[in-house]
């Protein structure tokens, strides 16, 4: 079923939903899933309705007019999406499969409602496994002297496909700055951790290290400050003095691709809201 998704981040005051819910009941407007959340600390309001495209009697222009001086009244940062306009995702990988492997799944048995526009990796061992979905597959090396000229690739294919959402599905590079700040909440990494702990590089190694029984990962926007991003999710698996690092790695890919592939999912489905470094997720 066609929905729009309204979704609504606002100094906290009295009379926001009744305000919202008269608009759309004024015009017909049949609410099928509605969300609200009211943040005591910052002293902000959030909130997501889905509504019958069909109920309404304009499309998702017309509404953003009418909406318009509500939005204003209330100091609303706000967007209306239609779900009949699939966002466009690129997805990026270096060597390991497991994650892009997963997504790619996910997307060809019509779990992610989303075109996959294509996928940049910085090595040419997963082009099979793409191209075999039909999907384009660009290799941009990366150079570690001089990184610049395969970012400008890089940040030239997102803008040639019209992407809306990058996933890094074990993109083992950090991006640049520039591509953090023009894309900011719309590029999407997993780390195989459970952050803030063990940050960076070889997590599994500190955390076996640390002697810790609990190792997990976690999706979240990507960043200037290095794994410092929003949190959209997180998970976790158990662990014990037996298990060696590469037990734990194995462990860690079952719940890395699971935790990417609900955040990017609820990132898709309009479900995340970003205020300062912290997520409402409904």
């Amino acid at each position: 079923m066609r929905t729009f998704r309204l979704v609504i981040a606002c100094p906290d005051r009295v009379g926001i939903v009744a305000k919202v819910s008269n608009f759309l009941a004024s015009h017909n407007g049949w609410i099928t899933e509605a969300s609200h959340h009211s943040d005591n600390q910052s002293g902000w309001f959030f909130m997501r309705h889905e509504i019958r495209a069909d109920s309404l009697p304009f499309g998702i222009e017309a509404f953003r007019e009418a909406f318009a001086p509500i939005a204003e009244e209330f100091s609303m940062d706000w967007r209306i999406t239609d779900t009949a306009q699939k966002k466009r995702v690129v997805l990026m990988a270096s060597r390991e499969s497991h994650c892009l492997a997963d997504l790619l799944h996910r997307w060809h048995s019509d779990e992610l409602d989303c075109d996959i526009a294509c996928v940049i990796s910085n090595h040419d061992d997963l082009r099979s496994m793409v191209e075999w979905h039909g999907i384009p597959y660009y290799h941009v090396p990366v150079n570690p002297q001089d990184k610049q000229p395969a970012f400008a690739e890089v940040s030239r294919l997102v803008k040639h496909h019209d992407a809306e959402v990058v996933v890094l599905a074990r993109y083992m590079q950090i991006l640049p700055p520039d591509l953090c700040s023009e894309y900011a909440h719309k590029v999407i990494n997993i780390h195989h951790s459970f952050l803030p702990s063990f940050v960076g590089a070889k997590p599994y190694h500190q955390a076996s290290m640390r002697g810790v029984k609990l190792i997990g990962a976690t999706c979240h926007y990507v960043t200037e400050e290095l794994d410092a991003g929003p949190i959209i999710e997180q998970d976790v698996v158990r662990v014990s003095h037996s298990d060696s690092i590469e037990d734990m790695v194995r462990f860690g890919r079952d719940v890395e691709k699971m935790v990417l592939a609900r955040g990017l999912r609820y990132h898709l489905e309009d479900r995340v809201l970003v205020h300062g470094n912290k997520t409402v997720v409904f």
